[in-house]
Parts: C-alpha cells; structure tokens; sequence
C-alpha cells in the first residue's frame, strides 16, 4: 500500500486533458484541479447546454459521446490524457461500460492518445485473495449488475495488454462523500480495498486522478484510492 500526497504541478508542461463526463461530480472535480494546476480541459458532455457553468479559463465545453469511437477520436485528437468519469444509469450497466470501454480503446487509438483514466466501483475489489466485495453471498443483486458493468470494462482493456493503450482504472471506496473536505492527501493500494475507513472527497479523487496524469505511476490494474 501506498501513502501519498498530491504531486501537484508548480510549473512545468501545459497538458491538453479530454473529460469524458465532464458534468458529474467527479468529473467537476477533475476539471477545477486540472485548471488549478494550468492544463486545458475539453470537457465532454452529452448536454452543453446544462453545464454551461463549467465553461471558462482553459475549459472548453463540448458535446460528445463516449459509447462512439468517431466521437471519442474526433475531440481527443490533439491531447495528452483522456479520463472516462462518465455513467450512463439509464442503460443497463455492461452495455454502457463495455460499449464506453470499445470506443475509448478505438478512438484514443485514432486519435494518438496513450493515457486513458478510467473510474471503477469499489465492490469490484478484492478483500482476499479472489473474493472481492462483490461476491459475498448476501450483496444485493441489483448492485452486482451494475458492479458487472466495471468488471466487463476492466476485463476489455486488460485484453488491450501489449497495445499503445496506457489505461488505468482508478477506484474510489464505497463512501466517495460529496461534502467531505479537501485534505490534499490520499492512500492506494492495487486491486484490493485500502485498509482502514473507506472514504474520500470528490477533490481529494480528483488529486490522485490528476497525479496519474501527470506522472503516471500504476498503469493496467486497479488503482483503489482513499483517504
């Protein structure tokens, strides 16, 4: 397990950032620490119109899908990273996450784009050795159909091993809490649950997002991230 504190830029290389759900919380998030620290953000959205707020300084506002490779290469051509934080709830699950995961292999393909962040769900880590949160006999069925969705993305781009893709899924624990405060500080652990209180705050997600970014340090696996 890891201990680590946010790598945040002083200087150095502007970095061109495509946020693939851009309007959700984590999504928000990422874009405000990735103009904190001078990048440029194309932030991708399915509605520009109602994430008007989000436009500004070094954020500009687009319309796109992450499910449709043409689009995906179209609006990340030209960048350094790109970060998938979007979900679809009004689709089943492993449609969306495998469909996403598909276009986002092609079009960062087409596009020249090596670095690709994706969010996970923490009921797919591991508590033991190959038991993961999700198994246990009593987790509600509902809750392990969306938690498939995360394993048939995963599954996707580990099938990618070997190819120009440097993808990495990072997962926050099961409290991502909206009004927690910023620490500027945040643990990891790859592919099993971080000991002790699983919680951490949409900016302190966005830190550990945006170290990997910069200095990318884990690539294919699941990067478990929390306080």
């Amino acid at each position: 397990m890891d201990n680590d504190t946010s790598n945040s830029k002083s200087g150095g290389d502007t970095l061109r950032i495509a946020v693939f759900g851009a309007g959700g919380r984590v999504g928000r998030a990422a874009v405000a620490e990735a103009v904190a620290r001078g990048h440029r953000v194309t932030a991708v959205v399915r509605d520009p119109a109602a994430h008007r707020d989000l436009e500004g300084t070094g954020v500009s506002l687009v319309r796109g899908d992450a499910t449709d490779a043409a689009s995906v290469a179209a609006l990340a051509a030209g960048h350094d990273a790109a970060l998938h934080a979007a979900a679809r709830l009004d689709l089943p699950s492993e449609e969306y996450f495998t469909a996403a995961a598909k276009a986002l292999v092609a079009g960062l393909a087409e596009a020249g784009v090596r670095r690709l962040l994706t969010l996970g769900i923490a009921t797919t880590l591991e508590t033991a050795p190959g038991v993961r949160l999700m198994d246990a006999p009593d987790f509600p069925a509902e809750w392990r159909a969306f938690a498939q969705g995360h394993v048939a993305e995963f599954d996707l781009l580990t099938a990618e091993a070997g190819s120009e893709l440097d993808w990495l899924m990072v997962v926050p624990p099961l409290d991502l809490n909206a009004e927690a405060e910023r620490t500027g500080t945040y643990r990891t652990a790859v592919g099993t649950v971080v000991d002790g209180p699983g919680r951490i705050g949409h900016a302190d997600l966005a830190l550990a997002l945006l170290d990997e970014i910069e200095r990318p340090r884990h690539s294919g696996v699941q990067l478990a991230v929390s306080r």
